[in-house]
């Protein structure tokens, strides 16, 4: 298997996770985050390359695909924010911050990229994270589902403009227990009662979401392109108690 996929969020949850599925397929890969020191540890343990690099930069993303190489098989772009808050405490740059980390910075990662991907023989793919907030109306939720709404449309937007030459989806999850997702999750209590809103009774783990984000990079996934799938536990569709 040839080309490598660049994985932004390399050191994150659901980013490392991905990045081990990935491994285990042939894949080599280029990871890229702020934390130098996990970046490092997590690329060492895999065998990968990596770039240290801020996102909300938009400098970085020209540097960080020059890094990754000239032929990329995939792009998964898992960096994001979890930012809770009442509209009434929303500050312009919490708006800002949140838009600029989950949809300008995807924009601006498969941007770099496309020289690349295009260069690439077989079909490439790219892979973008929103959540479930997007489907469903979740109070304090106001800014990070407005953000991720932005990247569900320019998935299917990059969809239909790069096609047939590159395929694009995204993965939407929901509550997923995540180092960027420990305020939520730390509070057992907390937790459970929010696992008990999912049909099945838990809430997910990084590999959950990995399983589904490494299947849609890979070639096995070759005739799927422009969806958004839900690894929610069933949040997004089902209610099992009246």
């Amino acid at each position: 298997m040839t080309g490598t996929i660049l994985i932004y969020g390399g050191s994150g949850g659901i980013g490392s996770a991905t990045a081990r599925r990935l491994k285990a397929r042939g894949y080599r890969l280029h990871l890229a985050g702020r934390d130098r020191a996990a970046l490092s540890a997590i690329a060492s343990e895999l065998g990968a390359t990596f770039t240290a690099a801020d996102v909300e930069d938009p400098a970085c993303f020209a540097m960080i695909t020059g890094e990754a190489g000239a032929d990329l098989a995939g792009l998964v772009y898992a960096a994001g924010t979890i930012n809770l808050k009442p509209l009434a405490r929303l500050t312009p740059a919490d708006f800002e911050r949140d838009f600029r980390i989950n949809a300008l910075g995807a924009a601006l990662a498969v941007q770099a990229a496309l020289p690349s991907l295009k260069a690439h023989e077989g079909t490439p793919a790219v892979l973008l994270f929103s959540t479930v907030a997007v489907a469903q109306g979740f109070t304090a939720h106001a800014s990070v589902a407005m953000a991720k709404g932005a990247v569900e449309g320019l998935t299917l937007a990059l969809a239909a403009e790069l096609a047939p030459k590159i395929r694009v989806n995204a993965v939407a999850p929901s509550l997923t227990r995540t180092p960027l997702a420990k305020a939520l999750t730390a509070n057992e209590q907390m937790a459970t009662a929010i696992a008990q809103m999912h049909a099945l009774q838990r809430l997910g783990e990084a590999d959950d979401i990995a399983a589904l984000a490494a299947f849609l990079i890979s070639e096995e996934a070759g005739w799927i392109t422009g969806q958004i799938i839900g690894v929610d536990g069933g949040r997004s569709t089902l209610r099992t108690k009246g």
